[in-house]
C-alpha cells in the first residue's frame, strides 16, 4: 500500500497577503458609487487609474503610482465622457495610453502626459462610435498591437483597429453578434486566438473572434455564471457565479467541452460578485470578493483535483473594485509575486495588497519568477487580422535583464524537432541565452554531466540532456514543463553540433596526415 502525503509540495503554499502601510496608500480618492460589476481600476508600473464621481458626465483619475498619501481635492480628471464611465483599461504595450467606455455609448482612447497633470483632460486621442447602447466592457488584445474589444448593452462585441490615422472611428473591423443578452465578462487565451464570454443568459461561450464563430457553448442548471477567465494554456476555463440556492460558487470547465464542469464548489452565502484573476506564470488563481474584504487563492494543476486551495487573505474593509499590477511592476527584492489595488469607497481609500512568498534570502529568486509577458507586442494589428497567432514576448524579471524573446510555437501532438531554418536556430539560441542567465548553476551542472557522458563507451551512451533521457521523459503537461523540455533538447542539439564540428576537424587533420605520408613515400 503506497503512502500519499497529506500536503502537496509547492513553493507557493505559504504565500501571504500584506497590506501596505497608511503612508503608501492613496487617501481621499472619490471612488465611484456606480453599481456595475466592473473593476473600476486599472494599474500599470507608471499610473493608477480609478473611476470617480463627477457631476454632469463621467470621469476618472490618473494618479502617478508613486504619488501616495492624500490626494488634492482639486486634482485634475480625465473627463470627456457625457455619461458615467463604466470601465478603464491601460494599453498593455504603452503605459501612457488608456481606453475608457461609458454609458454615452462611446469608447475613447486617451494619451496621458509623462509629467504630473495640471489641468483636466477633455480631448481624447481617438473616439470609437459604433455601439447603439452603453458600453460596459473593454479589453485590449494580449499580443497584437492596437486591437481593442468592446462589449455593449446592444449585445454586440466590436473589434477595433486603432492603427488608423482617423481621430473618430465609426466602423469596427469585426462585429460579433452571437449573444442574445448582455455580455458580463470577456477573457482571452494566452495568444489571443480565442475569446471566452459569460452572458446574462447564463451561458459560457468560446468564440473565434476573427471568424466570428462560436466554437463551444454551454450552461449548467446549477451554476449561474457571472465572470469567466481562461487559465492560460491549460485548455481550461474558470467561472464564478451563484448556485440555485444563491450561494457564491466557482466552477472549472474543459474549454473543449462545456456540457458539464470539471469541478463545482460552493464558497459562502454572501451576495457580492467574485472576480477571478489568474496568474499564468505561477499558475495561481485569485478569487476576489466584491462587498467583502477576502481574497482566496488557489494553485491550478492540469490533473485532478485541479484546484488546490492555498490560503485566504482577510480584511474587515470591503472592496468595491480591484486593480492588478503587471508583473514588470512588482518588487522582486521582496519576493512579491502579485499586487492588488483594493478600492474602499467607505474610506475613500486605495490600499495596495502584496502577495509575498516568504524567503530568507534577499537575492533574486529565479524559481518564483519565470519568464513573463513583456510590454512589447508580438504582432501588428494587420498580422493578427490576417490570421497569424503568436504567443506573448517574454522577458526576465531579473534586475538588469533586457532579453526579450517570443514563446516557442509548437504544433499540437507533434514531437519537438530541430529547427532547420537559420532564423529559427538563431531564435532558439537566443532563448537558451535567456535561460542560461536565469539558471547558470543548472546549465553548468548539465554541461559537466554531458562531458562525463562523452567519455563513456559508445554502447553505454544515451541521449541525455541536462541529466535527463529525452526519450524516456514523460510528455510535458504544462507550459513550463514544455519550455524546460525545449531548452533541454536545444542544449542536446548544441552539444551534438559541437561533437560533429570536433569530428570534422579530426577528419581534416587525419586526411592531411595521410596526404603528408603519401608525399613522403613518393619522395
Amino acid at each position: 500500500m503506497s503512502w500519499h502525503p497529506q500536503y502537496r509540495s509547492s513553493k507557493f503554499r505559504h504565500v501571504y497577503g500584506k497590506a501596505a502601510s497608511k503612508d503608501k496608500c492613496y487617501d481621499c480618492v472619490p471612488i465611484t458609487h456606480n453599481i456595475n460589476d466592473n473593476h473600476f481600476c486599472a494599474v500599470n508600473p507608471s499610473f493608477i487609474a480609478v473611476v470617480t464621481e463627477c457631476v454632469g458626465g463621467g470621469a476618472f483619475l490618473v494618479i502617478p503610482i508613486k504619488q501616495t498619501g492624500k490626494l488634492d481635492p482639486h486634482y485634475p480628471k480625465v473627463c470627456g465622457h457625457k455619461g458615467n464611465v463604466l470601465d478603464v483599461k491601460w494599453n498593455p504595450f504603452n503605459d501612457f495610453v488608456i481606453a475608457s467606455c461609458s454609458e454615452d455609448a462611446t469608447v475613447k482612447i486617451w494619451d496621458i502626459p509623462n509629467q504630473l497633470l495640471k489641468r483636466n483632460i477633455t480631448t481624447p486621442k481617438k473616439e470609437l462610435l459604433g455601439h447603439a447602447r452603453r458600453v460596459g466592457l473593454i479589453e485590449w488584445h494580449p499580443t497584437a498591437d492596437n486591437i481593442l474589444f468592446s462589449s455593449g448593452y446592444d449585445y454586440k462585441i466590436m473589434i477595433w483597429n486603432l492603427g488608423v490615422t482617423d481621430a473618430v472611428i465609426s466602423n469596427p473591423v469585426k462585429i460579433l453578434d452571437a449573444h442574445k443578452d448582455v455580455v458580463l465578462s470577456m477573457s482571452f487565451n494566452t495568444d489571443g486566438s480565442l475569446l471566452a464570454t459569460a452572458c446574462r443568459d447564463r451561458k459560457i461561450r468560446v468564440i473565434d473572434p476573427r471568424a466570428g464563430t462560436v466554437l463551444q457553448e454551454g450552461s449548467y442548471k446549477s451554476h449561474r455564471v457571472n465572470k469567466v477567465s481562461f487559465l492560460g494554456n491549460m485548455k481550461m476555463l474558470f467561472s464564478t457565479g451563484t448556485s440555485r440556492w444563491n450561494n457564491r460558487q466557482i466552477a472549472l470547465w474543459d474549454q473543449n467541452d462545456l456540457s458539464v464542469p470539471l469541478l463545482e464548489e460552493d464558497l459562502d452565502g454572501s451576495s457580492g460578485l467574485l472576480f477571478p484573476v489568474y496568474d499564468s506564470d505561477t499558475h495561481m488563481l485569485y478569487v476576489v470578493g466584491k462587498g467583502d474584504g477576502n481574497i482566496r487563492y488557489y494553485e491550478v494543476s492540469p490533473e485532478k483535483p485541479y484546484l488546490n486551495y492555498l490560503m485566504e487573505y482577510h480584511s474587515h474593509l470591503p472592496q468595491k473594485g480591484i486593480g492588478m499590477m503587471p508583473k514588470r511592476g512588482l518588487d522582486v527584492a521582496a519576493c512579491e509575486i502579485f499586487r492588488f489595488y483594493k478600492l474602499i469607497p467607505t474610506k475613500s481609500l486605495i490600499e495596495p495588497i502584496s502577495m509575498i512568498v516568504p524567503r530568507r534570502s534577499e537575492s533574486y529568486q529565479a524559481d518564483i519568477y519565470p519568464l513573463t509577458a513583456a510590454a512589447q507586442p508580438a504582432l501588428t494589428a494587420e498580422e493578427w487580422l490576417a490570421g497569424i497567432n503568436k504567443g506573448p514576448l517574454l522577458v526576465s524579471l531579473r534586475p538588469g535583464s533586457e532579453a526579450v524573446k517570443s514563446l516557442p510555437q509548437f504544433p499540437d501532438q507533434e514531437p519537438l524537432t530541430e529547427a532547420t531554418d537559420v532564423s529559427q536556430q538563431q531564435e532558439a539560441q537566443g532563448r537558451i541565452s535567456v535561460e542560461d542567465k536565469q539558471k547558470p548553476r543548472e546549465i553548468e551542472r548539465g554541461r559537466k554531466r554531458l562531458k562525463v557522458e562523452e567519455n563513456l563507451p559508445e554502447n553505454q551512451q544515451t541521449c541525455l540532456s541536462n541529466g535527463f533521457d529525452v526519450f524516456q521523459c514523460p510528455p510535458p503537461k504544462t507550459e513550463s514543463e514544455l519550455l524546460q523540455m525545449y531548452y533541454r533538447q536545444q542544449e542536446e542539439i548544441r552539444r551534438l553540433r559541437e561533437l560533429v564540428i570536433q569530428r570534422d576537424i579530426q577528419i581534416k587533420q587525419l586526411s592531411l596526415e595521410l596526404r603528408n605520408l603519401r608525399t613522403d613515400t613518393d619522395d
